[in-house]
């Protein structure tokens, strides 16, 4: 932090500010110039003292110098974070797959996808046992059953589990299936429950508030982290412009500012972030080129009677023929897509 004190600031108030300061444990330098005097304060301030100095007679101005995430930024030299689930890993510079339908609605639609996604080299299995929605009287999702369904595919095909978790006091009942929890976006600043996976060792793919900020989404993270869980994935799912024409903006832009800015993995949702099936492919396409670490993606066997985001779902011959194009992209870029650990019977 760097604080700017007024040109006629008074010796006793500079002293006063610097006092504050060195109360709070940190050290302080003093810069004299001609004009103003400004504070160097080095060590790790309280995030409410910047507002507090503010208001301190004398001062001009307060500003934070680094970010306010400490565990989540990247520094120099410091390795990028990669997570392992069931094989696979993400974060290592390859391309992960995470694709299901988004809400289990029945045992057999989740097997028929199951099979299919492992079959085309999907690496993770996604799909809703429990689900937000705007309306109370909306599909909700099927629950316990789902969370039994998602065992049972699991199973079957040998893929890792990646389904939503919606209030602190389920964590225990579905982290002992779910491989990957997932934080939807009307729970990103949901902090009861960010705190609660934070005590667990499984991962968490936190998606971004649909309203959020990039720092705001990270902040997020940093929640999590903070808590003991060092294994969290963040994930852009669109967020809301004055833009109808699609469901979400997809801010792909997310992607290369996130590298800059945080070491942890990188997820794109293209289906949610757009709400259109024939938007995917090619937002697929895009996330990895932009250097996302993976790819969220809705399937299903039959999109036109989906309980929930039938729009934007993948039928199961869109979800191949995507497959038949992101594997020779990915790797001309570098980037492998690696074979799926996957035992399809």
């Amino acid at each position: 932090m760097i604080v700017v004190l007024a040109k006629q600031a008074s010796g006793d108030q500079i002293e006063a500010v610097a006092g504050r300061i060195r109360a709070e444990g940190l050290e302080t330098r003093m810069l004299y110039g001609v004009e103003k005097t400004v504070i160097a304060v080095i060590g790790h301030r309280p995030p409410e003292l910047l507002q507090q100095i503010q208001r301190m007679p004398g001062v001009e101005t307060a500003m934070p110098v680094g970010a306010p995430y400490k565990l989540a930024a990247q520094r120099d030299g410091q390795a990028r974070t990669s997570i392992s689930v069931g094989g696979v890993t993400i974060g290592d510079g390859s391309v992960a797959v995470m694709a299901g339908p988004c809400t289990v609605e029945s045992r057999e639609q989740l097997l028929t996808t199951a099979r299919h996604v492992a079959a085309q080299g999907a690496h993770i299995l996604r799909g809703g046992a429990f689900k937000p929605r705007s309306s109370p009287y909306s599909f909700q999702g099927m629950g316990a059953e789902g969370l039994r369904l998602l065992e049972e595919a699991k199973a079957l095909t040998g893929l890792p589990v990646i389904t939503e978790i919606l209030d602190p006091r389920q964590v225990e009942e579905v982290a002992g299936i779910a491989d990957i929890l997932q934080i939807g976006t009307r729970n990103a600043q949901n902090y009861p429950l960010l705190n609660e996976v934070g005590r667990l060792e499984t991962p968490v793919l936190l998606k971004r508030g649909m309203g959020n900020t990039i720092e705001e989404w990270i902040m997020c993270a940093e929640y999590i982290l903070a808590a003991g869980n060092p294994n969290v994935l963040l994930c852009e799912r669109g967020i809301r412009t004055f833009e109808t024409e699609s469901r979400f903006t997809l801010d792909l832009n997310a992607v290369p500012l996130l590298r800059r800015a945080t070491h942890l993995p990188i997820v794109v949702d293209p289906s949610q972030g757009t709400g259109k099936w024939h938007m995917v492919e090619s937002m697929t396409l895009a996330a990895v080129a932009a250097g996302a670490d993976g790819v969220l993606l809705e399937v299903h066997p039959s999109p036109d009677t989906a309980l929930i985001d039938g729009a934007q779902s993948l039928s199961l011959e869109h979800f191949t023929q995507l497959m038949g194009k992101l594997v020779p992209m990915a790797q001309a870029l570098g980037r492998p897509v690696p074979a799926a650990a996957a035992a399809v019977t």
